[in-house]
């Protein structure tokens, strides 16, 4: 018999107060949540090695690891930085507010707890996250390399494509320091900052490699999706290769009938003879499961442009 509790919307509580627990739980399951708890914050982020909730429900001072410093070490973790969490503090100053945000909670309570005001924020955070989270796996499947920024360019997410991408460009960076290497950032500022709509593009000079910057259409209010493709002759080829099963000779025959050329040309530039072409376009056909020239470069440019 399936466990019940996998289709159930899992909450982590992390409360070092006996009777907040208590409350929190019985509130919780009350309304068909499954409720895991934590007194610390060492002991939410051991507990997180073994299962990962749907939402954390987090008490901003607690003795120890506070609830800051907890959601900043589970944010630095790849498996657990889409959990949202919320700030559970009897703290009323400003200060405290925004401590919460930048340690990358998604909002904030204030106790004495109002169980309508937790309820609503809790359903409304366990919507969004399921809805980006989905988004973020279908893009991550899709091996596609693109970051989100706000409206002033500073990072919201990106997929692991283009964050391997930026690593390259700044040996060291991590996603979790929000800023883009300047290579980058010059760019994402001009797409960003003027009235510039979806398909405009600026390229970006990145070490031995060239990388160009692609404004794609989003839908979410102060987001801006923006695509990274390496332009490197052989980087393409490789994806090519990779994408197709292509070997690598007919990975640079399909890269140039891409780019329009015609046999002759293709190999002139290659230095084979234009029959191999021909030979090397017959497997390329029959690999990519089309038959003219023109569906070839279609698949082509779909996968070199991401």
């Amino acid at each position: 018999m399936p466990d019940e509790t996998l289709s159930k919307d899992r909450i982590l509580v992390v409360d070092d107060t006996p009777d907040s627990l208590r409350f929190l739980v019985d509130t919780l399951e009350r309304e068909n949540m499954a409720v895991l708890i934590a007194n610390s914050g060492e002991a939410a982020i051991e507990l997180l090695n073994h299962v990962t909730p749907d939402l954390i429900l987090m008490d901003a001072v607690m003795p120890g690891l506070s609830g800051f410093e907890a959601t900043r070490n589970i944010k630095r973790t790849p498996d657990h930085a889409h959990i949202p969490v919320i700030f559970m503090t009897g703290l009323t100053d400003p200060e405290n507010v925004v401590a919460a945000m930048e340690a990358g909670g998604v909002d904030y309570v204030r106790k004495p707890i109002v169980v309508s005001e937790l309820l609503a924020r809790l359903r409304v955070h366990l919507s969004n996250a399921r809805i980006s989270h989905g988004s973020r796996l279908a893009l991550d499947a899709t091996g596609r390399h693109l970051i989100a920024v706000d409206d002033r360019g500073a990072l919201l997410w990106c997929t692991p494509q283009a964050e391997n991408l930026i690593a390259r460009i700044l040996p060291g960076w991590a996603k979790e320091e929000k800023r883009l290497p300047a290579e980058l950032a010059r760019p994402v500022e001009r797409l960003c900052g003027g009235s510039l709509g979806a398909g405009a593009s600026l390229r970006a000079e990145a070490g031995d490699f060239e990388v160009e910057l692609t404004l794609v259409e989003a839908e979410k209010p102060g987001e801006r999706l923006i695509r990274l493709t390496e332009i490197r002759e052989d980087a393409q080829v490789e994806l090519l290769q990779k994408q197709h099963g292509l070997t690598r000779r007919e990975a640079e025959v399909l890269l140039w009938v891409s780019y329009g050329k015609p046999n002759r040309v293709i190999s002139e530039i290659l230095d084979i003879s234009p029959r191999t072409v021909n030979k090397h376009l017959e497997k390329v056909f029959e690999k990519l499961g089309v038959e003219t020239r023109a569906a070839a470069t279609a698949m082509a440019v779909r996968t070199v442009t991401g």
